[in-house]
């Protein structure tokens, strides 16, 4: 196998031995390599809310038994190629995102729908993930990531700003036509606010009011604290003169969901990304009927879509406040996560 430098037997790593259990920063044997992988040295790693719930193990989906090494946002270096890897060169710039491999065989994938695979695997859930400083990935479902732009920056974009992209893509709203964002205000809504603004859209944002200046800042057009109306209904259709063409979801509420079969326009689309803890929401089915509302999840985006989401950034047309911690901090930044205390996205440093 092809190597750009010489590579460690062993490696800094986050690990948890059960879930809820203590996270320890530990040497740990460096990833063998399948044929089609590639390894690569990750320089930064996001953190999302799918590894704090992986450590909980609280997923209604079952991850590989600890020990685990979470992430999947690893921005790094291409160090190391499998013999069939060929879509990488040495030095080249790469992503290990969530999805680390798909079979590109079955109908989904065929289709353009990797995420969902028959035979997926996750990084940082099936296969040890980006909180370790070498991350193998599978070299098809790695992110090219473009020159000139920032590590650490980029790495939310890996999950966080694709699976806000994908989300608005799947609303089908059109430029010029309006979206609801709820949760306009955290790490996906940010994101989408701009996402969406640089795809020509209009953007309602329905957050706290707290958060108003923010998601202004971001482009929102309009702003509505769901917490000083009594009839969201109205009042989203008063200030967006008929009602959004269609509204995405981020806030991890049974609500939102309910009132958007009521509030968007007929024909519009409701795009669930946030699930409540228990995985349950309920809505009247008559005016999902009688309004022809389509209803649909989202989580990640295809290979295709991890493309154009890093365009965007590269552009400088998305931002986000991060946070670059080293990543000893970890444990930390999980019990910030818990006590509701992340503004913007947390990156690891994986050499610090």
């Amino acid at each position: 196998m092809a190597t750009l430098e010489p590579i460690p037997r062993t490696q800094k790593a986050a690990v948890f031995d059960e879930h809820n259990g203590k996270v320890h920063i530990r040497e740990i044997p460096v990833p063998e390599l399948g044929p089609d992988d590639i390894l690569v040295k990750i320089i930064y790693s996001g953190v999302c809310h799918t590894d704090l719930h992986v450590w909980l193990g609280d997923s209604p989906l079952k991850a590989k038994t600890p020990p685990l090494v979470g992430g999947h946002e690893g921005a790094g270096i291409v160090v190391k190629l499998g013999i069939n890897a060929t879509n990488f060169k040495l030095g080249d710039r790469a992503g290990v995102k969530w999805i680390n491999s798909s079979c590109l065989c079955c109908e989904q994938c065929k289709r353009g729908l990797e995420p969902n695979c028959e035979k997926l695997v996750l990084s940082g859930f099936h296969r040890d993930g980006s909180f370790q400083q070498y991350a193998a990935v599978k070299g098809t479902e790695a992110a090219p990531i473009p020159e000139g732009v920032d590590m650490a920056l980029v790495a939310p974009i890996l999950c966080a700003g694709l699976t806000a992209y994908k989300a608005l893509k799947e609303s089908e709203v059109r430029p010029g036509e309006i979206v609801a964002i709820t949760g306009a205000g955290g790490g996906l809504g940010t994101l989408a606010v701009q996402y969406a603004k640089a795809m020509g859209m209009r953007v309602l944002a329905i957050e706290n009011g707290a958060k108003e200046q923010h998601c202004r800042s971001m482009g929102a057009d309009y702003f509505l604290d769901p917490f000083k109306t009594n009839d969201i209904v109205s009042a989203v259709q008063l200030l967006t003169e008929g009602g959004p063409h269609g509204m995405r979801n981020f806030a991890p509420s049974k609500v939102p969901v309910g009132d958007a079969i009521r509030y968007i326009r007929p024909r519009g689309t409701v795009v669930m990304v946030a699930s409540p803890r228990d995985s349950k929401v309920t809505f009247e089915a008559f005016f999902a009927i009688i309004r022809t509302i389509k209803i649909r999840g989202s989580h990640v985006g295809n290979r295709q879509d991890m493309d154009e989401a890093l365009r965007f950034f590269a552009r400088g047309q998305v931002k986000i406040p991060c946070e670059v911690v080293p990543l000893d901090q970890l444990p930390k930044v999980y019990d910030r996560m818990l006590n509701n205390q992340i503004n913007g996205r947390i990156v690891l440093d994986l050499w610090k």
